[in-house]
């Protein structure tokens, strides 16, 4: 009878352990680019392709169409409210017996219709234009209901605070949103959080985000409980698309400054991989 124990045979477990290596590569490479498309798509990939900074100003803010729509309904709705109230107030009568609030809610909601039409008949993408829409209705509904001009703001700030919110959850996490954005923009959605110095700026871009949605509630949540409508309506103006345009611009520029030197430390490595130099080697 021999001693001798046969020698396991480890191959068919190291074989077995490559298909799903092969397969996880795959589905990480297929995430990253779902990521980065979606990336691109956004406000602050638009602006990264932007070749001057004022061009990069009005991509940021949806180009001149997107500060029409951005701008344009609330703008009626506090120049109508302004209107048909002082109307009232002075004795006046609004055209077949409308209600005030009616006009005031009523013609933002007629524009953002037709900005969604136009979009449909001109075979443009609608997810914007549709839920600036949706918005509309939903703030009219709510000003409708309670007979408050300042409840068509409601909508803002729970947009606002859920925003922020988000953004400072992923802070707590140390995934913050935006390091995640602009790593998925510059090739490696997760790869550049080993990099402590680039986590710590990550979060600070992501918490100036954050002071944004705050400072809007901050400063317009006193106005509403103060039936503030039209000092409300002039804050929600310039604390919306421009404010928003101009933070895009500036996280794009601190973004760049910090991704460029690790997209272009990678390009380097890859032109010395693939040289014939390093074949032989």
């Amino acid at each position: 009878m021999s001693d001798e124990h046969p020698t396991p045979d480890t191959s068919g477990s190291h074989d077995s352990r490559e298909p799903v290596a092969a397969e996880q590569a795959q589905q990480d490479a297929e995430l990253q680019e779902r990521l980065s498309t979606a990336a691109r798509q956004s406000a602050l990939g638009k602006v990264a392709e932007s070749s001057s900074t004022g061009e990069a100003l009005l991509v940021a803010m949806g180009g001149w169409r997107g500060i029409v729509e951005a701008l344009l309904p609330g703008i009626l709705f506090l120049v109508l409210y302004v209107i048909t109230t002082r109307t009232v107030a002075g004795g006046g009568a609004m055209p077949f017996g409308l209600d005030p609030l009616w006009i005031s809610v009523g013609a933002p909601a007629i524009a953002g219709l037709i900005f969604l039409l136009i979009r449909i008949v001109r075979k443009e993408p609608t997810a914007s234009a549709l839920g600036g829409l949706i918005g509309l209705v939903v703030s009219g509904f709510f000003a409708l209901r309670s007979g408050e001009g300042s409840d068509f703001f409601l909508v803002g700030f729970w947009t606002n605070a859920a925003y922020g919110l988000g953004l400072l959850i992923s802070m707590i996490a140390s995934w913050p949103l935006i390091g995640v954005l602009a790593g998925a923009l510059y090739g490696d959605w997760r790869g550049w959080r080993k990099y402590p110095r680039i986590l710590t700026w990550m979060q600070l871009i992501t918490g100036v985000w954050v002071g944004l949605f705050a400072a809007r509630l901050a400063v317009q949540l006193p106005m509403y409980f103060a039936d503030a409508v039209e000092a409300l309506g002039v804050a929600r103006l310039l604390m919306g698309a421009p404010l928003f345009g101009v933070l895009v611009v500036i996280t794009v520029l601190f973004v760049r400054a910090v991704f460029q030197p690790i997209a272009d430390a990678r390009l380097a490595e890859e032109e010395v991989a693939a040289s014939p130099d390093a074949d032989r080697a």
